[in-house]
């Protein structure tokens, strides 16, 4: 029997404790109203590199006077004659013709001055218009940054929590084909798989909670939840009868309880096989995992549509949901592999040898070969295209998300590939150990990149918010797996496949 040692229950203790704290700082910072928004830009403005002020000096312009002059008319006296009656009609006529155009000109710049007049109103009012349309602008603008603010500590704990409940399914789907194949390497494995899909019970309540206080409208991670944005949406209102909340809150039960049910009942078909040797139990076992293998896939891949893609609800991909599979169940094997290492430095699990760390590893590269495969078939297609309401998608996440998101990339196929394709290096226990926690963060980067786009846009970082919630989460997870292991005998000895896999060498 294993015994939960004090130093590794304290550490889970001690990042719950911790983790908790974190998130309560991250959900007080969180701006309140639009007037924390703006102070936040400003501070964001000033500090940051991107924002400088300008200040241009405008030229100055000297008056310059103008001077004309005008040349006094020197004639010379004449005697009187006939030709100075004719002169001075001449000088008379343009006299007249001077005033009558002067009269012309006054008239001409008087209706001129009366039409700037009227029209200095209507330029007025525009000009009102333009200033109403550019402050209603900016409002909903900083509203729009206030609910991306504000959803980031919820998008931070939802992240977090869907992660390490995801690891625990993985695992359970895992563990159910061991089962639907009666493969003889893996039955020394099971009580470990079994104590990491125990925390598949509290994992799936804290995520159902999340899903349920966005339905009741108590964050903005969920856009078709909000009836003002579906009232002005053609496409969310032609999605209403599959995303609306109560059948959202419905499927979301339906599934959870099935993941659930199947773990219960083949855990308890495990024990009793133990006490019992009665292969019944191992036949129902084999039929359980069968069926919930079906399930599983059916229900694997709506729940990527409901709780991860559906955040975005404008985007969809028919790829998504083996994605999301192969983001998870790499992630799964790897949890497997990580637990498996510790239990055997501690001198439990005699009869794990280095062939089944092999074939850990194997999977651990297979899987982040077909997540790999997954990913790429869905870029491609979706940037060689081009289709602008599809691409959008990668745009976003290229502009914005740029380093995390091909960091993930690195983390979750370059890093595994290099490391994992020796065979040598799949016998190495450090080896593997710095292996499954780099595919572990890249994974937590990949579910990063699903979520944050959608809820948070541009306004993220990794802070005090995702440490914490990893933190919290995973000192649960460790309390809650490393407590079941010491429930049962770490030797599933019923199994009839038990002997084959205690001489597995591979």
């Amino acid at each position: 029997m294993y015994t939960f040692s004090s130093k590794l229950k304290n550490l889970s203790l001690i990042l719950m404790v911790l983790g908790a704290l974190g998130i309560g700082v991250g959900f007080f910072t969180a701006p309140k109203n639009t007037k924390d928004v703006e102070a936040i830009l400003a501070a964001d403005s000033h500090g940051g590199h991107h924002a400088e002020a300008a200040h241009e000096a405008a030229p100055a312009h000297a008056a310059e006077a103008a001077h004309e002059a005008t040349p006094a008319a020197h004639q010379e006296a004449t005697p009187a004659s006939d030709s100075t009656e004719e002169h001075v009609a001449e000088v008379s006529k343009d006299s007249n013709a001077v005033a009558a155009a002067n009269v012309d000109s006054t008239v001409a710049k008087t209706e001129e001055h009366v039409a700037e007049e009227l029209a200095k109103p209507s330029h007025e009012a525009e000009a009102k218009g333009h200033e109403v349309a550019e402050a209603d602008e900016h409002a909903e603008h900083l509203t729009h940054v206030l609910h991306q603010l504000q959803n980031k500590p919820w998008a931070a704990f939802y992240v977090a929590a869907l992660f390490f409940m995801l690891i625990s399914l993985g695992v359970l789907a895992f563990y159910a084909i061991q089962h639907a194949a009666q493969a003889g390497w893996s039955p020394v494995l099971f009580r470990v798989m079994e104590a990491i899909t125990a925390y598949l019970v509290p994992g799936a309540i804290i995520v159902y909670v999340v899903l349920v206080l966005s339905g009741l409208h108590l964050n903005h991670l969920f856009v078709w939840m909000d009836p003002a944005v579906v009232a002005e949406d053609k496409l969310l209102q032609g999605k209403q009868g599959y995303l609306n909340v109560p059948f959202f809150l419905i499927r979301a039960a339906i599934f959870m309880g099935g993941w659930i049910a199947y773990r219960h009942f083949s855990r308890k078909n495990g024990l009793a096989l133990d006490q019992t040797n009665d292969l019944s139990y191992y036949k129902k076992n084999f039929k359980l995992s069968a069926g919930f293998l079906a399930f599983f896939l059916v229900s694997e891949s709506m729940m990527s549509w409901d709780w991860i893609m559906s955040v975005d609800p404008h985007w969809f991909s028919t790829l998504f949901g083996w994605y999301v599979f192969a983001s998870f169940v790499v992630s799964a094997v790897t949890v497997i592999a990580l637990v498996t290492l510790y239990l055997k430095s501690r001198g439990y699990l005699e009869y794990v040898n280095n062939s089944h760390f092999h074939d850990l590893a194997k999977f651990m590269f297979g899987f982040s070969v077909f997540w790999t495969y997954l990913w790429f078939s869905q870029f491609m297609l979706i940037w060689y295209a081009n289709i602008p309401e599809e691409v959008v998608y990668f745009k976003f996440r290229i502009e914005h998300y740029n380093l995390p998101f091909f960091g993930m990339v690195v983390m979750n196929f370059v890093f595994p590939i290099l490391i994992l394709i020796n065979t040598d290096f799949k016998r190495v226990p450090w080896i593997i150990s710095m292996a499954g926690l780099v595919i572990l963060a890249g994974h937590y980067l990949d579910f990063h990149n699903m979520i944050y786009p959608a809820t948070v846009g541009d306004q993220w970082f990794i802070g005090l918010s995702e440490i914490s919630s990893i933190a919290f989460f995973a000192g649960l997870f460790i309390f809650v797996v490393f407590t079941a292991l010491t429930k049962a005998p770490l030797l599933p000895k019923g199994n009839p496949l038990v002997e084959e896999s205690k001489h597995f060498h591979y």
